[in-house]
């Protein structure tokens, strides 16, 4: 089930990469955001009960909870026009924590991937807390390209092969490897490609209701 729920918050980092960079509606991608938020405090939920006390499948659900609550908050701020300032720093309490479940992941679950999986959604949850706590709006496009990819990276590739059953332990290592660096290459590459771009849209501006991204209202 979790699984399942891992699917779809690749698709929803998608949709809001896509956002960033002005290629989706943000009020299209809020409804978006509200229909995985809901799943992902849903999943968690029914986890914890079916856990049965296990304190180690708890932990794991646990951290479910964060990624619900950010889609939902992004999904109702988005459709009434808040300020960004709690969302993002909500997402810098979210990277903090992000990275204690990597740790968990590597040493008590022996979870390499997982562990570097972790390490990416603390990276770009610290990123929407620059954008969107700190307003800046010199990110932008970073954010949305960093986003995007994520999406695929820590989503959709991971759900798709745990679903299908190819997601083998034998090469955890090989994996994590292969995901740490893919991680720095591209994303240290991305940051020398556009740092020189034009600085994007105030990030106040992906909260107002009834505009394109995009646009400018």
């Amino acid at each position: 089930m979790a699984n399942v729920g891992l699917l779809f918050v690749g698709a929803v980092l998608f949709l809001n990469g896509l956002m960033l960079l002005g290629k989706v509606d943000s009020r299209a991608a809020a409804v978006f955001n509200l229909f995985v938020g809901g799943l992902q405090v849903l999943t968690p939920t029914y986890l914890i009960i079916a856990a049965d006390q296990d304190a180690a499948r708890i932990l794991l659900a646990s951290g479910i909870f964060l990624f619900g609550f950010t889609y939902l908050y992004v999904g109702i701020g988005l459709l009434m026009g808040l300020d960004t300032t709690g969302v993002g720093y909500y997402s810098l309490f979210v990277a903090i924590v992000a990275l204690g479940y990597s740790f968990v992941s590597f040493r008590q679950f022996g979870d390499q991937p997982f562990g570097v999986i972790w390490l990416y959604w603390a990276f770009l949850w610290f990123l929407f807390f620059l954008l969107l706590g700190l307003k800046m709006e010199s990110l932008t496009p970073y954010v949305g390209w960093v986003t995007a990819i994520e999406g695929w990276v820590t989503g959709v590739i991971p759900a798709f092969l745990l679903l299908s059953g190819y997601w083998v332990a034998e090469n955890f290592y090989e994996i994590a490897i292969a995901l740490g660096a893919f991680g720095v290459l591209t994303f240290g590459g991305l940051w020398f490609a556009l740092r020189h771009r034009r600085p994007g849209r105030p990030a106040e501006e992906y909260g107002a209701p009834g505009y394109p991204a995009g646009s400018h209202g």
